[in-house]
């Protein structure tokens, strides 16, 4: 009896994705405003801004209070009982999301936290040469400047190019700075601020062909584009669930190469003795299980989307905005024009004007949040990353924006 109780109160009796046709009941017959139906979003302004985190839909929110609610009335005997099953059921869904197996994956609360993790227990020695980028996530790089104070490792930041020709060239960047004694390298999926997709699997195969273990930052990727982790052949990956995949906050993913489970130390010590098993990495106390619940209903959401219609127009938006503002003279495109190279994030900028006050300047005159990234690897320019819940019409507003500020500068000149 109480097990059936427990299985109603949740939901959870099969964690399948079979919600999405609910999802959709009684939907308007234009998909992207029924989906925009499901945002709550502020009036004060257009967001577009969805690369620190995704807004959550009203169903998957719906869905975070009832568990919540349903945890609070079982208390420690659902912990106890059948937390841990449940978290089994969401390892296993999210694996066929991202392609791979639960074997090879665990919950954690964020990108940082999975790739530190890996970063901080890595066995290093003195000497060990390491590859990353200056256009790299700033937490990673700062372990990564730790491990150098702590264990006496060699660093070498290169610049990932802008506009690439090809993969080759991209792959070269990474090639050129290997050593005899290079050992590790961290490379982005995705560039947080310019949205640039890289060659992962071409990269890893450079280094692995050079003895070298491969760590991929894919902060960005889980929910926005379409990839399985297993075709990258890389060593580790780690990714954020409440950006696009609009999970609760707090949530994120580790993968481990089933090669490399026993190389790197926990950073949460599940058992000393345990060997050869992806929940060695897994423990990581007493957490808010209620977010952990809601990523199933995450990815019924995405589902019911449908994945690649997701990311086709997240693509759509994206290039309506850069496809418009590349002939403009004043207008700084950090993002490339190949199609492949990228998803819903660009980055642009405004020449002789100061990101931030280009920021503000969207802000406050046109009403459009975007986010200013400046001095960094680089890069000059405001990130926008539009959503699914984003209208054409409203890039159609950040295009005549762009079109007024730069006309403005150019007589400044």
């Amino acid at each position: 009896m109480i097990k059936r109780d427990f299985l109603k109160m949740f939901g959870l009796g099969s964690l399948a994705l079979s919600q999405s046709k609910m999802v959709w009941a009684n939907r308007p017959s234009d998909k992207w405003d029924a989906i925009r139906a499901d945002y709550e979003l502020p009036t004060e302004f257009i967001n577009l801004e969805s690369g620190y985190y995704n807004i959550i839909p009203q169903p998957t929110l719906k869905a975070v209070q009832k568990h919540q609610k349903s945890i609070n009335k079982w208390g420690s005997y659902y912990m106890r009982n059948q937390r841990f099953n449940d978290q089994d059921k969401v390892v296993a869904a999210l694996a066929k999301t991202v392609g791979t197996s639960e074997k090879n994956l665990v919950l954690t609360r964020n990108t940082t936290e999975s790739l530190n993790t890996i970063t901080k227990g890595f066995p290093w020695k003195k000497g060990d040469h390491v590859i990353f980028a200056r256009q790299d996530y700033g937490a990673m790089r700062q372990m990564f400047y730790q491990v150098r104070e702590r264990f006496g490792i060699e660093i070498t930041e290169i610049d990932v190019p802008m506009h690439p020709k090809n993969d080759k060239e991209v792959v070269d960047a990474y090639k050129s700075a290997m050593k005899p004694n290079t050992k590790f390298l961290m490379v982005c999926h995705m560039v947080n601020i310019t949205g640039h997709i890289l060659p992962i699997a071409k990269i890893c195969d450079m280094a692995h062909k050079r003895g070298a273990y491969v760590m991929v930052d894919g902060a960005h990727c889980a929910g926005h584009f379409n990839f399985n982790i297993d075709d990258l052949n890389c060593d580790f990956y780690g990714s954020s669930l409440h950006k696009w995949l609009a999970a609760p906050l707090g949530t994120g993913l580790l993968y481990v190469n089933p090669k490399n489970r026993d190389i790197v130390w926990p950073l949460f010590t599940e058992r000393v003795d345990m060997k050869d098993d992806i929940k060695r990495f897994s423990h990581i106390g007493t957490l808010p299980c209620q977010h952990h619940l809601a990523i199933i209903d995450a990815i019924n959401y995405l589902n019911a989307i449908g994945p690649v219609e997701k990311e086709n127009r997240l693509r759509q938006l994206q290039r309506r905005l850069t496809d418009a503002l590349r002939p403009n003279p004043m207008i700084v495109i950090n993002t490339p024009e190949d199609i492949k190279r990228s998803c819903a994030i660009s980055n642009i900028g405004v020449k002789h004007m100061n990101t931030h006050e280009l920021a503000d300047t969207l802000m406050k005159e046109f009403g459009i949040f975007t986010v200013a990234i400046s001095n960094y690897g680089g890069v000059e320019g405001c990130r926008i990353s539009p959503n699914v819940f984003n209208t054409v019409e409203e890039i159609d507003k950040l295009i005549e924006a762009f079109q007024t500020i730069a006309e403005r500068q150019a007589k400044l000149i």
